[in-house]
């Protein structure tokens, strides 16, 4: 009985003292990969500024890395190409980051509130951003940085790197597969008739994806089960649900209770984003989308807005998700609508293509992070 006792009371101890391991591994990575951004940021500074405005010549990036290796032996990352990256890296970012020129000094170098401004820009970067932008390893960076545009395009991906925990396998197929337009975006909404405020009506459209990958719902056919099987596996793995979306959205409840009039009505889930700063509503429908749907989502949002939403808060969203969806049919039921909805589709990953499902990080791998 002793020895049954004692085997029990180490496996407990082993599983505390793993997982405090695995936490302050985490903890570690990041702070290194803040110091090692940091570096890199101010490096490229000051490679910028002589190699753009000084009398460099054309090999001089080849010959300090040279030296550089002669100087520090077994030294890496400083490689011509990768100092190139880190000018780009530097140039990218320095109007967002920071208004004012860095100090040259070497007690600056790893100081990230000196040399990461919290003085931003006409970006405005949130501070949930900056933390994103602080948590991404450089190689991700310049993969982003070379395959986007805009701002708020390299701003996607690193939100996805961030919560997602993406490797660099898994962020240069989702760039190849350009899934900030494809899918970073809702296509099939009522925004542009019903929200009249630009930067609101933007934001809630990159919030919201067309089609979401729901791996955690082991169902072989979501159509030949109820709602409620699908929304209590959602319920039970919330986290990966609420990482489907962003971490900015915070979980409100499920079967949501609402009355009018004496009667009683329930919304599958509520969320709430702070990036929105908006209470948004999910119906969970198994198969295809039909009209009535969005005339039930309108009464809910209209009920929300009356009963539930604080006066200093934006109108509430409504979120139809449906395994399929005819496109013409959509857009006619959003035709009398008042309220702000769309409609988007789910896959599991059985539906995924081969290729995709290798890109995939290891679930118990991010369960173990985000636990």
């Amino acid at each position: 009985m002793k020895q049954t006792i004692i085997s029990s009371e180490y496996i407990h101890a082993v599983k505390a003292i793993k997982q405090a391991i695995l936490e302050s591994r985490y903890r570690a990575a990041r702070h290194v990969n803040k110091e090692v951004l940091a570096l890199y940021y101010w490096v490229g500074n000051y490679v910028s500024v002589h190699s753009r405005t000084d009398a460099w010549n054309t090999n001089a990036i080849a010959s300090i890395s040279k030296m550089l290796q002669q100087e520090l032996p077994g030294l890496t990352g400083f490689s011509e190409t990768n100092i190139k990256n880190m000018r780009i890296f530097y140039e990218a970012w320095s109007p967002i980051l920071n208004r004012q020129p860095l100090a040259a000094d070497l007690d600056n170098i790893l100081n990230l509130n000196i040399l990461l401004n919290r003085q931003l820009m006409s970006a405005d970067l949130s501070e949930r951003d900056f933390e994103c932008f602080l948590s991404v390893g450089f190689t991700h960076h310049r993969e982003i940085i070379r395959k986007t545009e805009t701002i708020e395009e390299r701003l996607f991906y690193i939100r996805k790197c961030a919560t997602e925990f993406w490797s660099k396998e898994t962020l240069k197929y989702h760039l190849d597969e350009d899934l900030y337009r494809k899918e970073g975006s809702i296509q099939q909404t009522n925004f542009n008739k019903t929200i009249d405020n630009a930067a609101f009506k933007q934001r809630a459209l990159q919030s919201f994806k067309d089609e979401y990958l729901l791996d955690f719902v082991n169902i072989e056919d979501p159509e030949l089960v109820d709602e409620r099987v699908i929304e209590q596996r959602i319920i039970q793995n919330v986290k990966n649900f609420i990482m489907a979306f962003g971490a900015d959205f915070t979980f409100m409840g499920n079967q949501y209770r609402l009355e009018v009039a004496g009667q009683e009505f329930a919304i599958d889930l509520l969320f709430f984003s702070r990036r929105l700063r908006s209470l948004v509503a999910f119906e969970l429908k198994r198969g295809e989308f039909k009209p009535e749907y969005t005339g039930k989502m309108n009464f809910y949002l209209a009920a929300l807005d009356k009963y539930v939403k604080l006066p200093d808060e934006n109108p509430s969203i409504g979120i139809i998700l449906c395994k399929t969806k005819n496109e013409e049919i959509v857009e006619l039921s959003f035709s009398d609508t008042s309220k702000p909805m769309g409609v988007a589709t789910y896959r599991t990953t059985k539906d995924l293509p081969q290729k995709m499902k290798e890109a995939l990080p290891d679930m118990d791998e991010l369960k173990k992070l985000i636990k």
